[in-house]
């Protein structure tokens, strides 16, 4: 059994097997990871925002969708990673609050899911696996040995995706 290792929120790591990569409490933020199944490295990214365009302070580029995905791959290729190997899953993205209307805040779990998926596509990493949506929030552990990505809310069983 190896290291469990945290990423905060606006956060990221690579880590290799038989590490495992934990973030808690996913809730509009979605938790994106990717790995390499031969090289058996995984990387998390929790990213709050899809959009690093869209905000003038945002120095920080594990906070969004469109900067940390992309700096998750810098790092896990400098790991030894394979582009080509490469897969992701993603969970979190829910509506953790009642919104009358679809505002642009109501509405940020949805834009954060969909970010990962727009970005994946240009990068041309396949997405294959997804737990997101609905409104509880999620914890979630990236085990590299395997590649399973453990999904666990409260009052719901936990599962793999």
């Amino acid at each position: 059994m190896g290291e469990l290792i945290k990423v905060g929120m606006a956060d990221l790591k690579v880590a290799k097997a038989p590490d495992t990569l934990t973030t808690l409490g996913l809730g509009s933020c979605i938790g994106l990871t990717m790995y390499d199944p031969v090289m058996k490295i995984g990387g998390m990214v929790h990213y709050m925002l899809p959009d690093s365009t869209k905000i003038k302070n945002n120095s920080n580029i594990a906070k969004f969708g469109d900067t940390g995905i992309q700096e998750l791959l810098r790092l896990m290729l400098l790991n030894g990673a394979n582009r080509r190997r490469l897969v992701a899953k993603i969970a979190g993205g829910a509506q953790m609050f009642a919104m009358s209307g679809s505002s642009a805040i109501g509405n940020v779990g949805d834009r954060n899911a969909e970010e990962a998926v727009l970005i994946l596509r240009q990068l041309g990493i396949p997405l294959i696996a997804r737990d997101t949506g609905l409104n509880y929030g999620r914890t979630v552990e990236l085990d590299c040995s395997t590649g399973q990505y453990l999904i666990k809310a409260v009052g719901k069983s936990s599962k793999v995706i």
